[in-house]
């Protein structure tokens, strides 16, 4: 079996967020995926097989399978239009999230991701104990987006992983007006047992869908300032969709010898 290791939302090796791609000929147990990602140990290890109706694609963290993930899915795509279907430009992946469509437009991955209503909360003080900070604002959806009033401040927070778990959200994403992008985040996911996603791809149909209603834009420029960090470009569309659009680049490629 193949894998691939493919840094996702940068033109860099060794900066973006790192996603492991293996293609296969059929589904090994859930068990067996999961230990190969957490033998990988990387935010995100993704698993596909070729179906009669296209792709079937499924996602793993070192502790769990997730619905949805972004900078996997553009992994995956970048695979699938380089290495298995080269003289296409159109994927479509099956997954727990639907059908997702990514089309590769020159260099970049345009991916078709759905949105979600997001709800305004109280801003509490147990989020200004997790963070660091106190946030300005705080809205829920499939995960906890809390505002912040400088890019600064979402820069150099240093958030006690231990107390995130405690409040809401699957994923704890942190946000604010950027000085040369329209927005800058961090994502930290400590109940799916990572610390801090480099780049996260699904956060942005939450965090991209806020700002573009906020400064109202239908296109908005993202940064994610982890260590790694990496750039998104996001566009809304009319039927609540989201079209999140990044570069991939290929680090190494690998047999996985034992059997899953």
């Amino acid at each position: 079996m193949k894998q691939y290791i493919v840094d996702a939302f940068t033109s860099s090796p060794f900066s973006g967020n790192p996603a492991a791609v293996c293609v296969l000929e059929h589904w090994p147990s859930a068990e067996s995926m999961m230990k190969l990602a957490m033998e990988n140990n990387l935010s995100e290890t993704a698993f596909i097989v070729k179906e009669d109706a296209g792709y079937h694609l499924r996602w793993f963290t070192p502790s769990t399978e997730v619905e949805l993930c972004g900078h996997a899915t553009l992994a995956s795509a970048f695979v699938i239009l380089n290495f298995y279907e080269p003289d296409s430009d159109t994927v479509q992946f099956h997954t727990l999230s639907g059908c997702l469509t990514i089309r590769r437009h020159s260099n970049l991955f345009e991916m078709d991701f759905p949105t979600c209503d997001l709800k305004e909360i109280p801003v509490t003080d147990a989020m200004e104990q997790a963070f660091g900070v106190r946030p300005v604002k705080a809205l829920l959806g499939l995960d906890l987006i809390c505002v912040f009033e400088t890019e600064e401040q979402v820069r150099t927070m240093q958030p006690d992983q231990a107390l995130l778990v405690q409040i809401e959200g699957r994923i704890q994403n942190a946000t604010a007006r950027g000085k040369e992008t329209d927005c800058v985040s961090r994502s930290f996911c400590p109940k799916l047992g990572i610390a801090e996603d480099p780049v996260c791809g699904s956060a942005h149909c939450q965090i991209a869908d806020y700002w573009s209603k906020e400064l109202g834009k239908q296109e908005i420029s993202a940064y994610q300032a982890s260590k790694r960090g990496g750039f998104l470009r996001c566009r809304t569309s009319e039927d609540s969709r989201i079209l999140i659009s990044g570069e991939a680049v290929l680090v190494a490629v690998s047999d996985i010898v034992v059997a899953l």
